[in-house]
């Protein structure tokens, strides 16, 4: 199957899936705290996305059974919301959240604080933002696909934090996940010409430590190898002329 190429009127309807999924983002993060539990941010997702007339994009998707990701310390991503995980002071916890709204999807992530967080997890926390944005400043017509992973990896070296490469961001658009795969480490100047119109995410995960990860049993859920912590930050971008379209930006 070929890249997808939007055009001005499924670009607006792109825009308006990712900003409903950054609203549902926004919604969740007023209300992150100790003592709370996953499943409790599942139930805001699936409440609030209802609310903007969304349907949770996650849900059921290759037998996913929640509405959101809710990836918390040493888990990387894709983890399943239970009502028995409970976030206590000191935790870092990635929510990531997609929505259909009329057949279009945004995909959004952050990592949040919770409570009192330590400094090396904060810096952690930053450092895994900055790596997103530096992929997306590089993002433009006729650019590489390689300029995007390179750019990830230097801000991460800059950082000292390591960048998974087994998993990346994904193109975007009538379907949650399209082609290219967008690797998060890369070469400047290989892989393929981007153009305007393509909507793909940006999405680096980077670790404290090792960049090695294991997949758990339950078919979806992955953790860093080594225990340590990792961070997570996600927009969904179309490329233009000049740069790219933040569509789940508020």
């Amino acid at each position: 199957m070929g890249i997808e190429i939007l055009g001005p009127v499924e670009i607006v309807k792109m825009r308006k899936a990712g900003r409903a999924a950054a609203n549902t983002l926004a919604y969740v993060a007023a209300r992150i705290r100790p003592g709370i539990t996953t499943a409790d941010i599942e139930r805001w997702v699936r409440e609030d996305t209802a609310r903007r007339g969304g349907k949770p994009s996650q849900l059921g998707y290759k037998g996913f059974p929640a509405a959101v990701c809710t990836s918390r310390n040493s888990v990387v991503c894709h983890g399943i919301p239970r009502d028995d995980e409970l976030l206590v002071d000191g935790d870092i916890v990635n929510v990531d959240v997609t929505t259909d709204v009329d057949g279009y999807h945004g995909d959004t992530s952050a990592t949040f604080l919770v409570g009192d967080v330590k400094t090396e997890a904060v810096q952690l926390v930053e450092a895994a933002r900055r790596c997103r944005d530096a992929g997306i400043a590089v993002v433009r017509d006729r650019a590489r696909l390689g300029d995007i992973g390179a750019a990830i990896e230097e801000q991460a070296r800059k950082d000292d934090v390591r960048v998974v490469t087994e998993l990346g961001g994904h193109g975007i658009g009538r379907k949650m996940h399209l082609e290219p795969h967008v690797p998060h480490t890369g070469k400047r100047g290989a892989g393929i010409r981007l153009r305007a119109g393509m909507a793909l995410t940006v999405e680096p995960m980077v670790n404290q430590g090792r960049a090695e990860v294991v997949f758990l049993d339950d078919g979806w859920t992955v953790m860093t190898a080594d225990g340590t912590l990792s961070a997570q930050w996600e927009h969904t971008v179309i490329v233009t002329a000049t740069g790219c379209v933040l569509t789940t930006a508020l």
